[in-house]
């Protein structure tokens, strides 16, 4: 590993600032499990490291029936499955947040960080997707707001701009009826890479018998983690059964397209896909109803 200064920051002001100066040469440590990783291993070089976990807004978890969920972008996985409002509330962040790496791992990984690292392969991203969250930025121009199916621009690259810092990602406050999932395929029992995950949130009417939205994300199936826009919008209006599901596994199979490699082939991949949509609807269809 080549040598680099460090500096942990106690605003979000001077990390800002701090990214700014360092521009081209600054890498953000939220948790450390993935940017420690890249510079060992030479496939990151930094001239500064920016610790982010003392910054208060960026450790925030929040979570309100009327409001929703603010998460800071360094809160660490196990205090997010941790949380019982977040796990009712947000179902498939906490099914994604109890599989990245060991529990070792999850004491110190973020969602934050699991976003801004961009794979397309990555966990919590087609959760983000399903539940419709927003990534709030700053930077030397003030804050904006990303859509987090917007963020990944392509394999280990996303939308900050130059100076700019994830603060948080903010979820709209859960409907009446309504829940999530998220599944992932892997090889191994645990701690392996996906070979497809995906995300899936809907909402039922007062019957519980017919859909009234949903939103479907995939992962590890094309170059960034991908909306299933075409799946998303047939099942709404459609009675929640298995043929549904089963047809909308068949739609999002449509938003695929991935790589053949040594973790899966291509037409293995798509396959899974409409597997683990049918498995992530019926799954939050069960707990929507309690």
């Amino acid at each position: 590993m080549k040598p680099f200064d460090y500096t942990a920051p106690s605003t979000i002001a001077d990390a800002v600032s701090l990214l700014s100066q360092h521009n081209g040469e600054a890498r953000v440590l939220a948790g450390g499990t993935d940017i420690l990783v890249q510079l060992r291993e030479g496939l990151r070089e930094a001239g500064i490291v920016i610790d982010v976990k003392k910054i208060a807004e960026l450790r925030a978890l929040d979570c309100c029936s009327t409001s929703g969920l603010t998460l800071g972008a360094s809160t660490p996985c196990a205090e997010i499955y941790g949380n019982a409002d977040v796990c009712n509330a947000y179902p498939a962040l906490t099914d994604a947040a109890r599989i990245i790496g060991g529990w070792q791992i999850q004491s110190r990984a973020s969602i934050g960080g699991n976003l801004c690292n961009a794979s397309p392969a990555a966990d919590s991203i087609p959760a983000l997707i399903a539940l419709n969250a927003v990534a709030l930025v700053a930077g030397p121009s003030g804050q904006r707001e990303i859509p987090v199916a917007d963020f990944c621009t392509a394999p280990g690259r996303n939308a900050l701009a130059a100076g700019e810092l994830l603060v948080c990602l903010q979820f709209p406050a859960p409907s009446a009826n309504a829940s999530s999932a998220y599944q992932r395929f892997i090889p191994r029992n645990e701690m392996d890479i996906a070979v497809v995950g995906v995300g899936s949130w809907l909402q039922l009417d007062e019957s519980g018998q017919t859909i009234l939205s949903a939103r479907v994300a995939l992962g590890a199936v094309a170059p960034t983690p991908v909306f299933a826009a075409e799946a998303s919008d047939w099942l709404a209006g459609k009675p929640a059964t298995e043929d549904t599901y089963r047809q909308a596994g068949e739609l999002a199979r449509k938003a695929a397209s991935p790589i053949s490699d040594m973790r899966g082939t291509a037409e293995y991949r798509v396959h899974l896909v409409g597997v683990l949509t049918q498995r992530t609807l019926a799954k939050a269809v069960q707990r929507a109803a309690g």
